[in-house]
């Protein structure tokens, strides 16, 4: 494989800038919050006592590094490339999520905050970060659209187990984007005691950097492994994309490389309608949203859309800034998935390889099953498996009649 030229100017700039895309769209007495918390950040995240407490829990408490698995049934029975899983699925809490929950955790408490807060989709991000705030002793609030927390029971209870504080929003779609202007609201009542925990590489600078960062472990991780298994890097890399930590998480490493990078976002049940859909990067256009600049789906009054997708945790109108910029850039390529193709691939993998994935991460997988019998048998698929399923057996059952 030979090296790409990619050139890009630092991601973010010092005012939080993934080219025209991020910054800090927030009221005067919250920047100085959000200022602090960068500020925080830049020197608490690059001590030693930092790296290596969180080296430490992530070796010993999340398990990593994750593995990469050849899925060589699924290959095999689609023919064409080989397909790969980089296993988040298998850390602790079951998702991704954990890598930056512990992360933020963790600078909460060299912080000294009184509380954390955050949203939740799915409640994967939730599980993680009540799992991470039980570890380090700091209390949890959490806010959670109505309508996800009937979805995903399991999350909920497990939320519930772990101590944290679940606030449900009835609030409009009583889904994520509400979730997160719930959580907001709460948040600006103490902005100085309290710490917004953002569950995405979304929302006002230092977010969608510092999420990122954390996530870059997976990337790190995976290019060093598939080189000593494989000799080469992967062909092709795909993750799903909804606010985009996962997929920012994998693609870091790779920004450089002459690798094909994949996010496909949820179609839903139809990508032609507003309101069917929240592919915001394929179907959206530049505007705001919650604190930052990036691609945004907008009504006739221009207010976020509502949006709709099998995958609560993929369900937000807005998406990280700089896969924002990675889409105006050509380095990225968006594409979709639906929801039949999603609940065909979960079906799928669970069945050929005995892995239930996330409804989330089976929107990656989805496109891997649709490409892999277009290309050679000597490329490889490396699909981001960000999460497990445990959360959607009850909700695919029912809708299946399992």
């Amino acid at each position: 494989m030979t090296q790409a030229k990619f050139e890009f100017a630092a991601m973010p700039d010092a005012e939080g800038m993934f080219g025209p895309y991020g910054g800090q769209l927030v009221p005067p007495h919250l920047k100085k919050a959000m200022d602090d918390i960068s500020e925080a950040y830049d020197k608490i995240s690059k001590t030693e006592e930092f790296q290596k407490e969180l080296a430490d829990l992530n070796a010993t408490y999340v398990g990593r590094p994750s593995p990469i698995f050849h899925a060589k049934r699924l290959s095999e029975q689609l023919g064409g490339a080989q397909i790969y899983l980089k296993r988040e699925d298998l850390n602790h809490t079951g998702a991704h999520k954990i890598n930056h929950c512990l992360g933020e955790a963790l600078l909460a408490k060299f912080m000294n905050k009184k509380k954390v807060i955050a949203e939740t989709g799915a409640g994967q991000h939730g599980v993680a970060l009540a799992t991470a705030c039980a570890l380090v002793g700091i209390p949890c609030e959490i806010h959670m659209g109505a309508v996800d927390i009937e979805k995903e029971h399991p999350n909920v209870t497990k939320m519930k187990i772990l101590g944290c504080k679940l606030v449900s929003v009835t609030a409009g779609q009583a889904t994520l984007k509400e979730a997160v202007d719930s959580a907001f609201e709460e948040y600006l009542k103490d902005p100085t005691e309290y710490i917004y925990a953002i569950g995405s590489v979304v929302g006002p600078h230092p977010f969608p950097a510092m999420v990122r960062d954390f996530q870059a472990i997976v990337g790190r991780e995976a290019r060093e492994q598939f080189l000593a298994s494989n000799g080469k890097l992967p062909d092709h890399i795909v993750a799903c994309v909804g606010g985009g930590s996962n997929a920012m998480g994998m693609f870091t490493a790779f920004l450089q490389d002459d690798v094909h990078l994949i996010g496909v976002e949820p179609a839903g049940k139809d990508i032609e309608t507003l309101g069917q859909h929240a592919a915001t990067l394929t179907k959206g256009k530049p505007g705001a949203i919650h604190g930052m600049k990036c691609y945004v789906l907008e009504d006739a009054e221009g207010n976020p859309a509502a949006v709709h997708s099998i995958a609560s945790g993929l369900d937000y109108p807005g998406v990280a800034p700089q896969h924002s910029y990675l889409k105006d850039l050509g380095r990225v390529d968006y594409q979709s998935a639906t929801d039949k193709q999603t609940l065909d691939a979960f079906m799928t993998l669970s069945r050929v390889e005995g892995i239930i994935p996330a409804l989330e991460s089976a929107h990656a997988v989805a496109w891997a099953i649709k490409t892999a019998p277009t290309l050679g048998k000597d490329e490889t698929i490396l699909i981001n498996l960000s999460g497990r399923g445990d959360k959607d057996v009850d909700y695919v059952a029912n809708l299946l009649g399992i």
